[in-house]
């Protein structure tokens, strides 16, 4: 499954998109642990000391927000957004 970074994570990673490889049964979650597997940099950007996502990281699975219980399949598109502000 593929990964769509947006703002500095892009950037900690050097690219938009990351592949992920994860088992049959997996979850949002171990998606999630695959990619910062694939590039540490990426935890102290998205989980907290305790190890939990922190509240302002969204993640999105087919363009909806996900819950990192939820089950991924193969095709599926995962997004990580930081929080982004503007004006």
């Amino acid at each position: 499954m593929e990964w769509k970074l947006f703002a500095d994570l892009a950037e900690v990673t050097g690219t938009r998109t990351v592949r992920v490889d994860v088992d049959g049964d997996a979850t949002v979650g171990d998606a999630l642990d695959a990619l910062v597997g694939a590039h540490p940099a990426l935890e102290s950007r998205v989980f907290g000391d305790d190890g939990e996502l922190y509240d302002h990281i969204n993640v999105l699975r087919n363009g909806e927000a996900a819950a990192l219980g939820e089950e991924a399949a193969a095709g599926d598109e995962l997004a990580l957004f930081p929080p982004v502000s503007g004006g």
